[in-house]
């Protein structure tokens, strides 16, 4: 058992043994916590509990559903157990483009977020500032790069002096859950069932949309519940798959190694 597994027994008063793992977790350690005298619980780990709770909080807050948080404590985050069948039905993916508008038309007065956050070990630095482009080349794509070897960091830093010119200066700061794949979406009975493990902040929602178009094909419905995009948003769309790029290349290794650099000659990096 892990040591993780033997804190959450400790909180809930369960036996180690009633708790189950659950798919996904590549960034954390997630459990079942079943419960005699009420619905199940998911209990998560992480070194930022309380930002992720506020986050899940203010997602729920916009309208957007989302895990209930049900307690906090040091290292364990215990949120209501959302069931979902993973059936991405047309209906569904109308649902979550409308959901997604929703929770974009809500306009912060700034690009960043109150606090810092992670994804696994890449730091975010949410820091706030008003220049979208020195926003997202410094505070993202630089730094998702940092730690990567030097061809790769001269690179991105050449494409983050240009953003610039490649970029808008001041795109609305929507109101972004920061970390959107279908993996990170539960739907049920093709309904949109809730958003998980948000890394939210104040953007340009393109690079949501990019984000969530790396490693899925949102059909048509999507669209036609989220609405139009800009005319110039697919001539963007590399510059903003590149930050998970580089973050999955951090991750977990040289496999994304082909991605990171097809995005990067994409834009003449």
């Amino acid at each position: 058992m892990s040591a993780f597994a033997e804190r959450v027994a400790e909180l809930t008063g369960l036996a180690p043994d009633r708790l189950q793992r659950l798919a996904g977790g590549d960034l954390s350690e997630v459990l079942l916590v079943p419960r005699e005298d009420g619905a199940p619980l998911v209990a998560k780990g992480g070194p930022a509990i309380a930002t992720e709770a506020a986050m899940l909080r203010a997602l729920a807050a916009a309208g957007v559903p989302a895990p209930a948080v049900e307690a906090e404590h040091e290292g364990v985050l215990l949120l209501g157990f959302v069931e979902n069948d993973g059936i991405f039905s047309p209906h569904a993916w109308a649902e979550i483009g409308a959901a997604l508008r929703a929770l974009h038309d809500r306009i912060g007065e700034s690009y960043g977020w109150p606090a810092d956050y992670a994804l696994g070990t890449v730091a975010l630095d949410n820091r706030e500032r008003s220049d979208w482009p020195r926003f997202w080349g410094e505070q993202r794509l630089a730094a998702a790069a940092s730690l990567l070897d030097r061809p790769w960091r001269e690179r991105v830093d050449r494409l983050a002096a240009r953003l610039p010119d490649l970029l808008p200066a001041a795109p609305p700061a929507a109101f972004l859950h920061g970390d959107l794949w279908t993996g990170n979406i539960l739907v049920r009975e093709g309904r949109l069932a809730a958003l998980i493990d948000p890394a939210c902040y104040h953007g340009h929602a393109e690079a949501e949309l990019a984000m969530l178009r790396l490693f899925d094909a949102p059909p048509d419905e999507f669209y036609e519940g989220y609405g139009g995009l800009d005319a110039e948003a697919e001539d963007r769309l590399p510059l903003y798959q590149l930050f998970p790029a580089l973050v999955h290349m951090r991750l977990f290794g040289a496999t994304y190694a082909p991605m990171v650099d097809r995005l990067l000659h994409s834009v003449g990096a």
